[in-house]
């Protein structure tokens, strides 16, 4: 399975910004294979496998910044990695759309950072919506995690307020699916 590069970038730069000082206690912690990623220049268009991409550096920065919690870590680096995609237009669009168009748009947009994957919208009402993960090879909490950040943040800049995710049913602990069951106000 793998992680497009535009969201790659995104895990170092979030370790530089909140933990400049113990980036490279970090670095040194990650295994080989993600410190190959993290040595070469990251391609926003290159795919890249995800469990040395992401959650492994997550894991990590999950003990060292987190005190233990990993789920924490991807919560917050799906945060960031949600402002840092959407810059520019792309906050535009996010900020004028609805939240329920924005999530209409939810397959799209996760087709396009994980590969293989297939995200649906199963329920829509008014203020919330329950979201599948149908297709995901490499079911892990942490991904789990990371994606519910990327879409709070995501709603957020939307205009969402008092929003509430629940990771109802995860791929990572067998169930049939990977649910979200998201609500707000506006």
């Amino acid at each position: 399975m793998y992680i497009k590069g535009i969201s790659v970038k995104t895990i170092p730069e979030f370790v530089k910004e909140y933990y400049p000082e113990r980036y490279n206690e970090w670095f040194k912690a990650l295994p080989n294979t993600s410190k190959n990623i993290f040595c070469d220049v990251i391609m926003s268009n290159k795919w890249y496998p995800v469990s040395a991409a992401l959650v492994n550096p997550i894991k990590i920065a999950g003990r060292l910044f987190f005190n233990n919690d990993s789920k924490k870590a991807g919560w917050q680096m799906g945060r960031y990695a949600a402002d840092f995609a959407l810059k520019g237009i792309y906050k535009i669009y996010v900020k004028l759309g609805s939240p329920g168009h924005i999530i209409d748009r939810a397959s799209r947009i996760m087709s396009a950072y994980f590969q293989p994957s297939e995200l649906k919208v199963v329920t829509k009402e008014k203020y919330a919506l329950t979201v599948h993960i149908t297709l995901f090879p490499e079911p892990d909490e942490v991904l789990d995690h990371n994606i519910a950040g990327w879409m709070e943040r995501a709603l957020e800049i939307s205009g969402c307020k008092n929003l509430n995710i629940e990771i109802s049913k995860s791929l990572a602990l067998h169930d049939d699916v990977t649910e979200f069951k998201i609500s707000w106000e506006i």
